[in-house]
């Protein structure tokens, strides 16, 4: 995908209308706050106006907002306002299928490093040398991440309807 400087608008606005679910259930993993999933939000499309690289592809551009959603969630993460804040213990997931909000908790509940694996694996519906590239790991650790997360899930949901979600 070439930007132009007339066509970058066009570009992000493109971004917007197919990337901005994603966008927003990356940043909610990792942030659990509404507002603040809007700051990041708007600061990895700000990011993606002033990045001048073309991409080489749609697969390219959606695992380049993936990096640096993630990279941008962590930095909040490292911030002084967030170390010096206190965070609202009752979240609402905002979830349209409400019969998978009790997985989605659980999801959420994981440790980062399987949460983020079971999110681009089911979720995203990356394939796991893709969410190496993206996470920047070898593709056995994130073999082992899916396969403990899957038997944490497992645990966790026995009690939910069928128990097959994994």
């Amino acid at each position: 995908m070439e930007k132009t400087s007339s066509g970058t608008n066009d570009v992000v606005t493109e971004a917007l209308d197919k990337y901005s679910d994603m966008v927003r259930r990356i940043c909610f993993m990792y942030l659990k706050n509404e507002a603040d999933v809007e700051d990041i939000f708007q600061n990895v499309f700000l990011k993606l106006l002033q990045y001048q690289k073309p991409f080489e592809n749609d697969t390219h551009e959606k695992a380049w907002l993936c990096r640096v959603t993630i990279n941008e969630c962590k930095d909040f993460h490292k911030s002084f306002f967030r170390k010096n804040t206190c965070s609202i213990d009752n979240l609402e997931i905002p979830i349209e299928d409400k019969s998978e909000e009790g997985v989605l908790r659980e999801v959420l509940s994981l440790p980062q490093k399987y949460r983020n694996v079971i999110y681009l694996f089911y979720f995203e519906d990356y394939s796991v040398p893709e969410i190496a590239t993206i996470l920047g790991r070898n593709q056995n650790t994130i073999h082992t991440h899916l396969r403990r997360a899957k038997a944490i899930l497992k645990n966790k949901l026995r009690g939910f309807d069928d128990g097959n979600y994994f």
